[in-house]
This record gives C-alpha cells, sequence and structure tokens, in this order.
C-alpha cells in the first residue's frame, strides 16, 4: 500500500512540477483583509459558487487546462455513511463535469485522517492499535468510493505519514510569528498576529474558540502540535512528545502536493469553519501569501427526511454505504444526488430514492431507445419537425 502511495505521489509530481517540501512564497499577509482576490492565469469561461465571496466567480485557474484540487478525506474510525457519500459523489461529479465537459485535468489530492482523538478513544475501547483500527476503516472507505463509482484522487496521503514535514510546517509558522510553544509542550497558532484576516467564513469577532490548555494567548488560538497523553501514540518534536493538531494536516499536505497556490478546496460545509479557516489561516502565514486557496466548495448536509439534524456518526442516525448498496445501486444514489444543488441539503427517504430510480429508468430507456432509433431496429413515424418547432419555439423565445 505504502509503495502504490508513493508511486502516486510521484506521478503527481511529475504532472505538476511540484516539489516534495512545501515552498514558500515572498511576501506579506498583513494589512491584507478578508477581501477576495481574483486570481490571474487561465479563464475557463465556467463560473463557480465560492464559499470565499458567497457568490459566483468566473473560475480562474493557475495552469492552463488543470485545476489542483484538494479535499478533506475521511477520519478513519468507524464506517463511511450515506451523509460522507453524498459529499464525495457530489464533488466526484462537478470533477467528471470539468474534465469530460470542458476539457479540465483535475489533479485531485485527498488526505487521510489516520491519528485523531476519536481513533485513540475507538482503540481503546476495542483494545486494538489505532494503525490497525485506521488501516482497516481506510481500506474499507475506499471500497465504499468504487462502490459508488467516486473516481479515486491522484494521490491519498495519510497523516502519520507525514508528521515530519507537519512538524517543519509548524515550526515555520513560528519563525513567521505566528504561533508560539507553551510549557506544557502545545503549540498554537496565534490568531491576533493576523489581525482581521481571521473569520473568512464566519464573523472573527463572534467565532467561539477551541478547547485548549490555560496557556493560550486568546479563546481562539487552535492547536498545531499537542504534548501526547498516557496511552496514546506520539512523535519526537521540538517541544516535547506529541501529535498533529487536526487542522494543520491539511495546510501541510496540500502545501507538500501543490505548494503556495490551490485553485480548488472541497468539503462537507460543516468544515467551513473552524477547520478550513484554521487551514486558511496556517497555509497563509507559512507561504506568507496573501491568498493560498482561490475557491472552496462545500456541499450541503444529507438528513434523514423529518429530521433537521444531519445525517452523523455522533447523532446515531446514519446508514453505512456498504448496507445502503444492498438495497440500492450506486448510479440511483447519484441520480438522487443531482436532485438539489450540489450546496444546499437534501432529504433522503426510501420515496426520494424510487423518485431517483424512476428519473434514472426514464433517462436510460431514451438513450436505448435513441440507440435502436439511429440503427434501425426501431420503427417510429417520421418526426414531424414544422410540428415540433410550432409548438417549442415560443417557449424559448419567452424564456
Amino acid at each position: 500500500m505504502r509503495e502504490s502511495m508513493r508511486a502516486g505521489l510521484w506521478k503527481l509530481k511529475i504532472l505538476r512540477g511540484v516539489q516534495t517540501v512545501p515552498r514558500r512564497t515572498s511576501g506579506s499577509c498583513a494589512d491584507l483583509g478578508k477581501t477576495w482576490v481574483r486570481p490571474s492565469g487561465f479563464d475557463t469561461g465556467v463560473k463557480t459558487f465560492n464559499s470565499l465571496t458567497k457568490q459566483k466567480e468566473p473560475l480562474i485557474l493557475a495552469r492552463e487546462g488543470v485545476a489542483t484540487w484538494y479535499s478533506c478525506g475521511p477520519t478513519v474510525y468507524d464506517h463511511a455513511h450515506l451523509g460522507h457519500a453524498c459529499s464525495y459523489v457530489r464533488f466526484d461529479i462537478l470533477q467528471r463535469i470539468l474534465s469530460r465537459l470542458f476539457g479540465i485535468s483535475v489533479v485531485h489530492a485527498m488526505v487521510i485522517t489516520d491519528i485523531d482523538d476519536k481513533i485513540i478513544k475507538r482503540s481503546l475501547e476495542e483494545n486494538v492499535s489505532p494503525t490497525i483500527l485506521a488501516r482497516m476503516y481506510e481500506d474499507e472507505f475506499k471500497k465504499d468510493m468504487l462502490s459508488l463509482k467516486v473516481t479515486p484522487p491522484a494521490v491519498y496521503l495519510r497523516v502519520t505519514e507525514n508528521v515530519h514535514q507537519i512538524i517543519a510546517f509548524i515550526e515555520r509558522i513560528i519563525q513567521n510569528g505566528h504561533a508560539y510553544a507553551t510549557k506544557q509542550g502545545d503549540v498554537y497558532f496565534d490568531i491576533q498576529s493576523i489581525s482581521d484576516r481571521y473569520g473568512k467564513f464566519v464573523g472573527a469577532v463572534v467565532s467561539q474558540g477551541e478547547p485548549g490548555g490555560s496557556e493560550k494567548r486568546d479563546s481562539r488560538d487552535f492547536a498545531l502540535w499537542k504534548q501526547s497523553k498516557s496511552q496514546e501514540p506520539y512523535w519526537e518534536s521540538p517541544w516535547g512528545r506529541g501529535r498533529p493538531g487536526w487542522h494543520i494536516e491539511c495546510s501541510t499536505i496540500a502545501s507538500s502536493v501543490f505548494g503556495s497556490q490551490l485553485d480548488i478546496h472541497s468539503g462537507g460545509i460543516d468544515l467551513a469553519f473552524p477547520h478550513h479557516e484554521n487551514e486558511i489561516a496556517q497555509s497563509e502565514a507559512y507561504h506568507q501569501c496573501r491568498q493560498w486557496g482561490n475557491y472552496f466548495l462545500h456541499s450541503g448536509h444529507l438528513h434523514l427526511k423529518g429530521s433537521t439534524e444531519k445525517m452523523s456518526k455522533s447523532l446515531k442516525n446514519y446508514i453505512t454505504i456498504k448496507d445502503f448498496l444492498q438495497s440500492y445501486p450506486a448510479n440511483e444514489f447519484r441520480m438522487f444526488c443531482l436532485f438539489t444543488k450540489y450546496r444546499a441539503g437534501i432529504d433522503y427517504s426510501d420515496g426520494s430514492m424510487q423518485q431517483a430510480r424512476s428519473s434514472l429508468e426514464t433517462i436510460n430507456n431514451f438513450f436505448r431507445d435513441a440507440e435502436a432509433y439511429m440503427k434501425g431496429q426501431l420503427q417510429r413515424s417520421a418526426v414531424q419537425e414544422a410540428f415540433l418547432w410550432e409548438r417549442y419555439l415560443p417557449q424559448f423565445d419567452a424564456t
């Protein structure tokens, strides 16, 4: 598995011409505020809704015909469910539209979070190594995605195989004056050091901080490195034994693949804050650039019909992908995901799946009849073109 991941990364590096070490660019992040800057480069002619501006923007890529795309992968401590599936299928459809309809090569990298509080907790409960637990659910996730016909990313990268790069990334943020270490061995990002640049997705004033030690300078400061606790996996670092915080993994890994410029970042709407907000802060503090990610795309939640709560492992209201596929094929779920805009919420029920089945059957019948007609296998009366123009042209004129 490790060799295949390395081979995939080398293939990606050759395609993009990127380096294995995150690149640092000159410039300053100071006094630039939260204003989105329209990228320069290749205008695709496509417009996309950008969560950074909360409106549609022209999709402009740094490199002609190539879109760099990073997405947050799963935290592998349990079975993937339909809520996850809906997000990944929706973005898979968007990527296919870009590549097949507009001829854009999508270079997609995804992180696998294989060390995390939830993974550690589950491993202790089941008396199994965190590594074994994570690998088991990682393999299951990949099989689920293939079963749903989701195109695999160009490369999957595990957090545990990139900890040394994460440490180096944190050290540079400290050197640039945007993070600090505590006596306990934790490292926090210094929100005040970036002034009003924090809060691109929600207001920085009203945003709530994450739990942490008493040595935090600001309640909004978040952990880049956590001191290890008893029975937890750890890595040696300049601050003592510990492990990475949640947000820093994505900034480091995305930068290690794509450098200081990222075209598109995607994930569920629940990741916008604080996860993606903190990714932006870390990445721009490291690269000292004015804009790290140009477009953020967020998918809406999947709800069980009649419930306002999203499908979630923590709420115990989920249906696993494996169980779902015993009742419905992948194409019917993909059709279901097309019933709403990708960034809108969607209600799941047996009724909505029957509707998806019917819609897909209608489309399949059309293509089957059209193919048979073109081959002369389906006899129909001659097409009355004049009648069709008379009937439908006024409708087009009205629009």
